[in-house]
């Protein structure tokens, strides 16, 4: 059984209070191990120790030593890859075949790209006219803006921390990360790896717990704390803010999304299945990118139907070592829950229920598993829950549509605006529906599709701000201007 224990100071820490709290896992509700609970003790030794860090050793590195460290810490997730794959399959149920080819991989490459981001990024210089006629030189400076507060999420663990220490580290702050209660280990191991390769220790800390009178909400609230960057839903954004006010401290948040996928019968009907049953069902459907909401052109739409049900029933649930288990389980009971609940709505109302609509019957100690059915529906309203509210699972409703005119009406119809997937061979078409909708990020003819360099963030109550390349920078820097008078 693992100790999962805070990492703060480049030491391994068990709570001032002695408490900790169960870790199961997701695929058979097995005890995997135990993790520390902190609370305001360990964020205080936290930020204190990330102080520092900050105004010390991480303080006299150059650009070119710190992206020294930060590509030292990509090669140092890979030399362990075998162990972060098997902490997140531990604590994410998901399938190896997932974990091994995108989520850790991906946790390294954003240590690599912003490594080179912030040797490369240039920032402003005008040569400024002065009475006089000798004129002046105005230029900017990036400095870090301090101590960031990390919450990270549970869907992608490894992932989604990375992308907000990896540029944090590299613009020269340092952090305090807190982890979802659910996934404590890949941000556990990492510590490890940040020793191993000689950051300084107090640069990255972490500290376990929840977030209500816990360590989220202790992290969120300290004075310490200069810049706070949230991953999750909606509603815990909103109570981050108003801790983030006082203070005025900055916030960068991506939060929920009811994404849609808007398919015209010109497509490429091979090409949208294969986007589509991914962006549906990849890990459970518990992606802030997932499709949830798909418009079909009515002529396609009895097709395609058929075959994305046809996809889904290809989907085997099973133990996430198995190489035949391409379908995991939700992250816990509690969402296992609430998916249901969502299903039974559905249900309720009148959906046609094509595939799924429950819970799998799984045998051994799979039975105790966090498991749901991929499930497609049709027949809906369009101010129905099951289309208005984002659920987080592997379920989405089709509708069809007849013009562009009315499928946008539908796509923008949404509190969210996160992502959408634009599925037609009509290039001008193309240009005028992603126009349209109004999302951070929009695909034609592809999900999931990533450059690391290119703004990411959702509109609307999907979130605040941009990560990304230069954007990243934007954040984690307080850009100042140094005039010299010539």
């Amino acid at each position: 059984m693992t100790e999962f224990k805070h990492f703060i100071d480049g030491a391994f820490v068990e709570s001032a209070s002695g408490r900790s709290f169960e870790n199961r896992r997701p695929h058979d509700g097995e005890l995997a191990g135990l993790v520390a609970e902190g609370g305001r003790a360990e964020v205080d030794a936290a930020v204190r120790a990330a102080r520092t860090a900050l105004e010390g050793p991480w303080h006299k590195l150059s650009v070119d030593d710190r992206s020294d460290l930060l590509r030292a810490v990509a090669d140092g997730i890979t030399r362990r890859f075998d162990d972060f794959v098997a902490a997140e399959m531990a604590d994410t149920g998901q399938p190896r075949s997932m974990m091994a080819h995108a989520f850790i991989p991906r946790g390294a490459a954003n240590f690599k790209v912003f490594a080179d981001v912030i040797k490369n990024v240039s920032t402003e210089s005008f040569q400024t006219p002065t009475p006089d006629g000798a004129g002046a030189l105005n230029y900017s400076i990036r400095k870090p803006k301090g101590v960031i507060g990390v919450i990270s999420p549970w869907n992608s663990p490894l992932l989604l921390m990375t992308w907000k220490v990896a540029p944090a580290l590299a613009c020269g702050n340092t952090v305090v990360v807190k982890p979802s209660e659910e996934t404590p280990g890949t941000a556990t191991l990492l510590g490890e790896v940040m020793n191993a390769v000689g950051v300084p220790k107090g640069v990255y800390n972490v500290v376990h717990g929840f977030g209500p009178n816990s360590a989220g909400a202790f992290l969120t609230e300290h004075p310490g704390v200069d810049a706070i960057t949230f991953t999750g839903e909606t509603r815990t954004g909103t109570v981050i803010m108003k801790a983030a006010a006082e203070g005025l401290r900055d916030v960068s948040f991506e939060m929920g999304g009811k994404n849609s996928a808007i398919i015209f019968a010109d497509a490429d009907i091979d090409q949208v299945l294969d986007g589509c049953a991914r962006s549906v069902f990849l890990n459970t459907g518990q992606v802030c990118l997932g499709t949830e909401r798909i418009y079909v052109e009515r002529p396609l739409f009895d097709r395609f139907v058929a075959a994305l049900v046809d996809r889904a029933k290809t989907l085997k649930p099973g133990d996430p070592t198995d190489s035949a288990t391409n379908f995991g389980p939700l992250i816990s009971r509690e969402h296992q829950q609430k998916v249901l609940g969502y299903y039974e709505r559905a249900r309720d109302a009148g959906a046609t229920v094509w595939t799924g609509g429950g819970a799998p019957l799984l045998e051994g100690a799979l039975a105790g598993g966090n498991w749901v059915e991929p499930t497609v529906w049709t027949g809906l309203g369009d101010d129905h829950a099951i289309i208005q509210e984002e659920i987080f699972g592997p379920c989405c409703h089709v509708r069809p549509f007849d013009s562009e005119a009315e499928v946008v009406a539908l796509a923008n119809d949404t509190q969210y605006g996160l992502a959408t997937s634009i599925w037609t061979r009509d290039l001008s078409r193309a240009h005028r529906m992603a126009a349209a909708i109004d999302v951070g990020i929009t695909w034609v003819n592809c999900w999931f599709l990533r450059d690391l360099r290119t703004p990411f963030g959702g509109s609307k109550q999907s979130g605040i701000g941009r990560e990304g390349g230069v954007h990243s920078l934007e954040f984690y820097t307080e850009l100042r201007n140094i005039c010299i008078k010539l």
